[in-house]
């Protein structure tokens, strides 16, 4: 069987940081969550990962982030782990699969371990073993309707039932939602984009 991972992150932010694209100063895209699903070829769920992770460089998590992401800090102090630790665990995941994301997740997840290594720390696993693939402008172009959608809202806009409990904006549901409009728009005729399986 062949299989395939979709996954998403949550990572610090603060009130305009996506729209001045974290240039103030401090304001960097550390990861706080990963969500990932291992999907089979006909698009259901064999595995789930998921992973709270605690910033370095910003330890305390802003309220705009916890209003928007439900993670609030005594969860990531009390059960949060390295950032080393966890993107490891994530790669390690990923080895040998193609790896797609709604949205360039993998820029911020290479920014992190840029960070992690300058640090002069070691993250098992590495890039090479997987192919990432930002699949938001296929998914565009095949429903159009998700243009303007989140990763979260894409089982909303495409007319689809609530994929599981939860809600947009935590990594895991995140990718439940990405998972249902893959599966949607294949079971529509859709080819997925080449090298994903």
């Amino acid at each position: 069987m062949s299989t395939f991972v979709v996954f998403d992150l949550e990572f610090t932010s603060w009130p305009g940081a996506l729209e001045q694209e974290w240039s103030a100063p401090g304001q960097l895209r550390e990861i706080v969550q990963i969500g990932a699903l291992r999907l089979s070829d006909d698009c259901s769920v064999v595995e789930e990962y998921e992973a709270l992770v605690r910033p370095v460089v910003n330890p305390g998590l802003s309220a705009y982030f916890t209003d928007l992401t439900g993670i609030d800090q005594e969860t990531v102090d009390r059960h949060g782990v390295s950032p080393t630790e966890a993107m490891g665990d994530f790669l390690g995941f990923c080895q040998g699969q193609s790896v797609l994301s709604y949205g360039n997740d993998m820029v911020v997840l290479g920014e992190n371990v840029g960070w992690a290594r300058a640090r002069g720390e070691e993250v098992k696993n590495g890039f090479l073993g997987a192919n990432f693939l930002n699949i938001r402008p296929w998914l565009n172009a095949v429903a159009p309707m998700t243009a303007t959608a989140n990763s979260g809202r894409l089982w909303d806009v495409l007319g689809l039932p609530k994929p599981v409990v939860g809600d947009e904006h935590s990594a895991l549901f995140d990718c439940y939602s990405s998972a249902a409009a893959i599966r949607h728009v294949c079971a529509g005729g859709a080819a997925l984009p080449e090298g994903c399986l």
